[in-house]
């Protein structure tokens, strides 16, 4: 296993949640195909629903950003709506609010445990001072991170909740991973980023953060690069027991 950065030696650490520190990102591929699937065959629209639309279109966006750009890469318009919309609008409100409904059952339903790697960093992390934040672009974090036990550990959640409430541009804008960092009171350039969709590798990369890490869960070590991740791992118990280097190495790779 090739060396990797010190996460200590940040001023902050800056973690996305699904996919990241917990697999709520199976559930919530789970709700979008579920509904989308039933969604394009009502509406007769084809290609149909797969599993790369997740990653190229909904994985890290804020829900109703990912239903639009979904629909438009169908040649599909209809209008935005409200949040407030029923399940049963066809709007993209409505349709964003029909997955929701799917996640929050089976979310409820299951539970949700931290991956171990993910808290064994954070336990690393905690032991060393280092400051950690959540930056998701889920209405559902704050849920999600009391299920799982660990709400406690993080200064900031920068949420889907608080990005709609400002009117903070989706990841892969940097506005929600730079906003978070003002939170904290940090500087993007003495800070890392911890993602696993492109979308949100993108946003850390254009915040300037000095270490973007990706976890590859299936969108691709080469794709997640190129979306600007200085170094990509399987799991974050790769940064526990690995022997540091200088960061700035990875940059090259």
């Amino acid at each position: 296993m090739d060396s990797l950065p010190d996460l200590t030696s940040y001023d902050a650490v800056l973690f996305d949640l699904d996919g990241v520190l917990t697999p709520t990102a199976e559930v919530h591929m789970h709700a979008w195909q579920t509904m989308f699937t039933e969604l394009f065959a009502a509406w007769e629209i084809s290609p149909p629903y797969t599993e790369r639309d997740y990653f190229d279109h909904l994985d890290g966006k804020k829900r109703y950003d990912g239903v639009a750009a979904l629909l438009r890469s169908r040649d599909v318009e209809v209008p935005w709506g409200d949040p407030s919309d029923p399940v049963t609008a066809d709007t993209v409100c409505g349709i964003g609010n029909r997955k929701n409904v799917v996640f929050e059952r089976v979310l409820r339903a299951e539970g949700i445990a931290p991956y171990p790697g993910s808290l064994a960093l954070l336990d690393a992390l905690a032991a060393a001072g280092t400051t950690v934040a959540v930056v998701s672009s889920s209405k559902n974090a704050e849920e999600v991170l009391q299920v799982a036990g660990i709400r406690d550990r993080f200064a900031v959640v920068m949420d889907g909740v608080i990005a709609e409430r400002d009117h903070l541009a989706s990841k892969p804008a940097p506005d929600v991973f730079v906003e978070a960092a003002r939170m904290l009171g940090v500087e993007p350039a003495r800070s890392a980023a911890v993602e696993d969709a492109l979308s949100g590798v993108a946003s850390a990369a254009a915040g300037d953060f000095a270490l973007v890490v990706a976890v590859d869960r299936g969108a691709g070590e080469q794709a997640l690069r190129h979306a600007g991740a200085h170094v990509v791992v399987n799991d974050l118990a790769e940064f526990v027991t690995a022997a540091p280097s200088d960061p700035t190495e990875e940059h090259t790779a």
